[in-house]
């Protein structure tokens, strides 16, 4: 049959999990206008059959009040069917989201890692133990050269109290 009809080349893409639940969305929405509708129906039907007295004229406004409000149990029940499929759908759509976020965040983890063994594989320890030694000796000598000048002079070292307040 291929043969005679061939076949098609332009293979139509897959619809998306957002497609899907847009689709279905729309059925919802469509058969919500339908139960409205049907709503409406048996308001009518319930206000004529409230007017009549029993007899045939009544019995088939029941008929069809009874007709109507079966089709709309179907319909309620396609729609919570529906609700579900939806509900599903966008709990796999969460789901792979969830998943790529993930294998985001660890591919920047992994990017990260390896920036970091990069960074420290330029430090030598030893040489900065060295540097963190040579920085003491300045400052123990800075401190002595702050010593230095900082003597008096003209002052001498054994003064005491009592000198200070004869004087």
């Amino acid at each position: 049959m291929n043969r005679i009809f061939g076949t098609s080349t332009s293979k139509k893409p897959k619809p998306s999990l957002q497609d899907a639940i847009a689709s279905t969305d729309s059925r919802v929405a469509s058969i919500e206008v339908k139960i409205k509708k049907l709503d409406g129906e048996l308001a009518r039907y319930k206000e004529q059959m409230s007017k009549l007295r029993t007899g045939p004229g009544k019995d088939a406004i029941q008929q069809r009040a009874l007709r109507t409000l079966k089709q709309k149990r179907m319909y309620e029940g396609q729609l919570a069917q529906l609700q579900q499929q939806t509900f599903n759908m966008e709990s796999a759509s969460l789901a792979t989201e969830n998943l790529r976020n993930t294998m985001a965040t660890v591919e920047a983890m992994k990017q990260a890692n390896k920036e970091i063994k990069k960074q420290y594989g330029k430090f030598d320890i030893d040489k900065i133990e060295n540097m963190h030694y040579d920085m003491e000796d300045l400052l123990e000598q800075a401190n002595e050269i702050q010593e230095t000048l900082g003597r008096s002079y003209a002052v001498p070292d054994e003064i005491d109290e009592a000198d200070l307040e004869a004087g």
